[in-house]
């Protein structure tokens, strides 16, 4: 099978190498230019970029690719059977979807029609979702809305953030795509119609979402803390300053209501540190970094800013 590969991050990695393994032609490797990363802003590759170069393929970098016409007449010089797209970051165009018999097929983080959208690892989390996994699908003109043709399930455990399911959903995905393919090529798989009325979406995500609002239960802000990472996190402010959280968890303790804290009220308690959440329930923060200043125990932060009993977080001075 003679295919064109589009993606980015690391996320698409293991699936490319798992076609290159399977003996699948992988002709051309369509990538985001290198950007501008870390402190020195020094243009860097993408991960898939990185990962092509050790497989020896050919790589494009188009900035755009909607009305490119040397791009568009690369990849009908090619005549793929199948483009095979894993978190390109650019809408595919109308002419890329006609363009190949098999589609172009792509490998979306979540069990669709739930979690449609950028950001499906960090949202199935941040929802309190137990259960995950990962879908091959058909793109279509939509917002993820393409038919369905492969899916796998994966556990999400209580413990887990987006940093450590994401890496497993990857490696769950790409024999995924290998199997799609395979199938397509075969005519032994039967794309289904999504439903749409059982849709959910998982948008981008901003800085704002990682705000803590403690009007949330300690479980709801306990799930975005670890949806939501490394970026936007889980943050506050403390005295006017902002105050982000690392590492909380939810407390069990089944402290009587009088020992429950008001909403965003701190309780401190043999150096614990202890915030007053809705529904009475109470998140115990564990790792926080006040703003400009190192991450530091919940211990180091109660001797070294002494919060009184009380004193409220997400006020601003």
């Amino acid at each position: 099978m003679k295919i064109v590969f589009c993606g980015t991050p690391q996320f698409a990695v293991p699936t490319l190498e798992a076609l290159v393994s399977a003996e699948i032609e992988v002709r051309l490797v369509v990538t985001q230019p290198d950007r501008p990363s870390g402190r020195g802003m020094e243009l860097t590759a993408s991960p898939v970029k990185k990962s092509a170069h050790k497989l020896g393929l050919p790589i494009t970098q188009p900035e755009k690719i909607k009305n490119n016409l040397e791009f568009r007449g690369a990849l009908e010089e090619i005549r793929p059977e199948a483009i095979v797209v894993v978190g390109y970051g650019r809408i595919i165009p109308q002419w890329m979807i006609d363009l190949p018999p098999l589609g172009n097929i792509n490998l979306h983080a979540s069990l669709l029609p739930k979690y449609r959208g950028a950001a499906p690892v960090q949202w199935a989390i941040a929802m309190g979702e137990s259960v995950t996994g990962v879908s091959t699908m058909k793109i279509d003109a939509g917002l993820d809305t393409g038919d369905i043709l492969l899916q796998v399930q994966e556990k999400i455990a209580p413990e887990d953030t987006a940093e450590t399911l994401g890496p497993r959903l990857a490696m769950l995905g790409a024999p995924l795509m290998v199997e799609t393919l395979r199938g397509l090529q075969a005519g032994v798989i039967m794309p289904r119609l999504q439903d749409n009325a059982q849709a959910s979406l998982a948008p981008i995500l901003k800085k704002e979402d990682g705000l803590m609002d403690f009007t949330r239960t300690a479980t709801e802000l306990y799930n975005r803390l670890r949806g939501f990472q490394p970026w936007p996190g889980a943050w506050t402010t403390f005295r006017g300053k902002k105050l982000s959280v690392w590492e909380a968890r939810v407390e069990h303790s089944g402290i009587s209501s009088r020992h429950s804290a008001d909403i965003g009220a701190l309780r401190i308690e043999n150096d614990r540190l202890c915030v007053g959440c809705g529904h009475q329930s109470t998140l115990e923060l564990l790792v926080v970094q006040p703003e400009g200043k190192k991450r530091m125990s919940a211990r180091d932060f109660v001797h070294g800013y002494h919060p009184k009993p009380g004193e409220k977080l997400g006020e601003q001075d």
